[in-house]
């Protein structure tokens, strides 16, 4: 009787220690899921920031270049076709 009793408490024992241990891994889980989601967010979150960014502006350069050509426009120098096509080329590097 001794020997089953004790083998019966032994049992009882190690089901409660692995029930206590899976609910403690099963919390543990769900929390660092919740954190993970969390920071995927937060990343999420500031990756559409950063796209809708303004694209940077123009370089000094091309706005010089610019002003350059609408000068020559406006002389009569260019037609207007060139003009436009000037700035296309402009824009485009």
């Amino acid at each position: 009787m001794g020997l089953l009793r004790g083998v019966a408490r032994t049992a009882v024992v190690a089901g409660t220690a692995t029930a206590v241990s899976n609910r403690v891994s099963r919390r543990q889980a769900g929390r660092w899921a919740a954190q993970d989601q969390q920071q995927q967010y937060q990343y999420a979150q500031q990756e559409a920031a950063t796209q809708q960014q303004a694209p940077p502006p123009a370089s000094a350069d091309k706005l010089d270049q610019l002003k350059t050509l609408g000068d020559l426009k406006a002389q009569g120098v260019l037609t207007d076709a060139e003009f436009e096509q000037q700035k296309q080329r402009i824009l485009a590097s």
